[in-house]
């Protein structure tokens, strides 16, 4: 284990860390067209990249998350780059790591693939995790400290990423699920209940599990399920990263009413149910994140 990872696992263990927020709507902001391949601009608008870690390094983030969300090759094929998964991810890591320094940690950030696996869909398991093993070693190579799997909905599929990022040689990995609300209850889009998604990852050796996006949640829903994931964790630690309340469009754009006030007052309450990892998602930018950080040192 290299001295950073020593680092950051020494540091979670004595306080809470403080994740980045939302690098697709803040690219977005830059000019990124929504469903262009934000990948590519790790290539071909590195300065615009780095913007966004900078700002989120200066806003106080400890964890700073790649640009390469959709930087599987199954989700590259549909922007005709899926010859370019090194390179694109590469590239990624290294932009978050020049920007984090010894300041900050980098999470090399993989979602989901975008299909179906077997017998729900066509997909081999086999293809698919060579396909995560991949990115993550492009990711790792790069200068990634971890790996972030992120926004899963198939405990199936988060289960294969997490196998294929230990394959890789990754030596610290989170595996987080995105949550809706059921009834009483809080599940994946795949029906899956908080304890037996969690349950999925840590059987394979997730080392850190918990939840992000949730677009139909509020702020008090995720305090609420905050609490049942840290129940569900068997002592590991929880990240947990809200969006900024549910997109709406307005004027042609998607707009997000949580305010940074708002998710700073959070901060306590996700933390006293149970989260010692705590960002953004979808809406969140710098300035949320810089609401609260004084809630982390």
């Amino acid at each position: 284990m290299n001295a950073r990872l020593t680092r950051l696992r020494q540091t979670l263990a004595r306080r809470p860390l403080l994740g980045d927020g939302a690098t697709g709507t803040q690219l977005q902001q830059l000019g990124l067209l929504p469903g262009a391949c934000g990948e590519l601009w790790n290539i071909t608008q590195p300065d615009r990249v780095r913007q966004v870690h900078q700002s989120y390094l200066a806003a106080g983030s400890d964890l700073l998350t790649t640009n390469t969300f959709g930087g599987t090759s199954c989700v590259l094929a549909g922007h005709g780059a899926d010859q370019r998964v090194h390179e694109l991810n590469y590239a990624g890591a290294k932009l978050a790591r020049e920007i984090a320094g010894d300041r900050a940690w980098v999470l090399g950030d993989i979602g989901p693939y975008g299909g179906m696996l077997e017998p729900v869909g066509d997909d081999l398991p086999a293809t698919v995790e060579l396909a995560f093993r991949q990115q993550a070693t492009a990711l790792l190579e790069g200068g990634a400290d971890a790996i972030l799997i992120e926004t899963m909905s198939d405990p199936a599929e988060a289960a294969l990423a997490v196998q294929a990022a230990r394959a890789a040689g990754a030596e610290f990995i989170i595996a987080t699920y995105t949550f809706q609300k059921a009834g009483a209850d809080y599940r994946t889009l795949m029906g899956t209940s908080v304890g037996a998604a969690l349950a999925a990852v840590l059987a394979v050796g997730a080392d850190v599990v918990g939840a992000n996006c949730g677009t139909e949640l509020s702020l008090d829903d995720y305090v609420q399920l905050t609490a049942e994931l840290a129940a569900a964790t068997a002592g590991h630690p929880l990240m947990v990263q809200p969006n900024a309340g549910s997109p709406r469009y307005v004027d042609g754009k998607i707009c997000y009413d949580e305010s940074a006030a708002q998710f700073a007052a959070t901060v306590p309450r996700l933390n006293t149910a149970g989260a010692t990892l705590i960002g953004g998602c979808c809406g969140s930018t710098p300035a949320h994140i810089a609401a609260m950080a004084v809630h982390f040192r």
